[in-house]
């Protein structure tokens, strides 16, 4: 669960990012989130993660409250929330089973969880076989999958997909996002954060959308009302 409540976000550098953000996302639900460059989204999705805090107003993810979050509390608060990057961020030296692995290392996992967990995930997202590989051997949609992977295998809350599908071209885009509502159907919280007016026409979803650090339009039309500056 996300609830932002007249969240506005200053910067040192006197930039006002967010204005007064009022926005409510349930347990389950699959959400895009949309607006031009600058309007404030990636602002929203530091929030969500801890990064930062708000300069106003109440910011709630998974139980935990972001405008009084202890600095201990973060990484628990990140264990509940899984975030895919546009960029992928796969280690190149390690395998595809790896690098899914390493997520579930780094918070301590058990060697027989981490055995059993990640052959499961890199099935459902359609790379069993291709746990050996190296990242360099996959295609741009192969390599968002196993980023999708890694975000999964600590079977968070919730799943953050920064502008997911920014660095590949339509078919496999739709893929990925297929991807994402069948991982949604599972029961996970889905929130795709993108400025891609077609991929996001061609889903029947929620739609927020954002712009000079307002919520201008949030409903199930499948599309957002924003000039692209």
């Amino acid at each position: 669960m996300i609830d932002f409540k007249d969240v506005v976000k200053s910067y040192d550098t006197g930039n006002m990012a967010l204005k007064g953000v009022s926005m409510h996302i349930d347990d389950g639900e699959f959400v895009f989130l949309v607006g031009p460059s600058g309007s404030g989204k990636s602002t929203i999705i530091k929030l969500i993660t801890g990064e930062i805090q708000p300069t106003e107003g109440s910011v709630e993810v998974n139980d935990y409250h972001l405008e009084s979050i202890r600095r201990r509390q973060v990484p628990y608060l990140r264990r509940t929330v899984g975030v895919v990057f546009q960029d992928f961020r796969l280690i190149s030296n390690m395998t595809v089973y790896e690098n899914v692995a390493f997520a579930m290392r780094v918070i301590g996992a058990r060697a027989k969880e981490i055995r059993k967990r990640v052959p499961y995930v890199l099935d459902l997202v359609g790379l069993a076989d291709k746990a050996k590989r190296h990242p360099g051997e996959l295609s741009g949609g192969e390599q968002q999958r196993v980023a999708i992977a890694r975000a999964l295998v600590n079977n968070p809350d919730t799943i953050i997909a920064d502008e997911p599908t920014g660095n590949l071209d339509p078919a496999r885009s739709y893929e990925i996002m297929l991807l994402l509502e069948e991982i949604n159907n599972l029961g996970t919280t889905v929130l795709v954060v993108t400025h891609e007016r077609e991929l996001v026409e061609r889903f029947t979803k929620r739609v927020i959308a954002i712009d000079d650090g307002l919520v201008i339009s949030d409903g199930m039309d499948g599309y957002y009302h924003y000039e692209e500056q």
